[in-house]
């Protein structure tokens, strides 16, 4: 009886100390509504991308396309499988902006989508739990056993939504949790969502580094986030 109750003690102990760890993770749940511009043009920073598909992708590749790729690089762009569309846009992108280098430093890699369209709800959880070890293999996994092991993935990994960025946020927190580098976190809400907030922007508002938005209906609410304009 002892014995039980000392092994129930010390999970409910673990419990507590994965939440109050989960908890420390989280960023502050209310913007500065300042942003930080570092003045140094010779830093680079490892920039990874997810696009979601046809109208995310287009949003993505927009936002894209205004940066400077000699500040990002390398630039890792994340597909879902059989989003060849995306991939090639992608591919273009480079060829547009890099047009007059010797070299594309950039990557396209693909990761199980979480659900698709028309999907049975029985079936999602396998789906789901699939792309969610694929994201881990790249997030996690992937630099722990590179020779850089201190390096995290990306720098900055950018997200716009479908669902399947639930997975790559999710594989990011495991890193965080068990104390390897990761990426910070930023949100670009869809620019059709003037009035309220996509599901996948109410699920990652919470947990991402840094929430932004195109109109200013979806911050009404006073939570955590900013709105800067059309980015698009």
């Amino acid at each position: 009886m002892a014995f039980s109750l000392s092994v129930l003690a010390i999970f409910w102990l673990l419990c507590v100390a994965c939440i109050l760890r989960i908890f420390s993770l989280l960023p502050a749940q209310k913007s500065s509504g300042r942003v930080r511009v570092s003045n140094n043009t010779s830093t680079t920073r490892k920039l990874a991308v997810f696009l979601g598909s046809g109208g995310h992708t287009s949003e993505a590749i927009a936002l894209l396309s205004s940066l400077d790729f000699t500040r990002f690089s390398p630039r890792i762009y994340i597909v879902s499988d059989g989003d060849n569309l995306s991939a090639q846009k992608a591919r273009d992108l480079e060829s547009k902006k890099c047009a007059s280098s010797s070299g594309n430093n950039f990557a396209v890699l693909t990761i199980p989508r979480a659900r698709r369209v028309h999907q049975s709800l029985f079936s999602i959880p396998l789906t789901a739990f699939w792309s969610l070890s694929r994201c881990m293999q790249l997030v996690t996994l992937s630099p722990l056993l590179s020779s850089s092991s201190s390096q995290p993935f990306a720098d900055v990994l950018i997200l716009n939504g479908p669902g399947t960025c639930l997975s790559l946020c999710i594989a990011v927190y495991v890193s965080k949790f068990i104390g390897c580098p990761a990426p910070r976190l930023i949100y670009v809400e869809s620019f059709a969502r003037v009035r309220s907030l996509s599901l996948s922007g109410k699920l990652l508002r919470p947990l991402v580094d840094r929430f932004v938005v195109q109109w200013p209906q979806p911050l009404a609410d006073g939570g955590r986030g900013d709105s800067f304009g059309w980015l698009v």
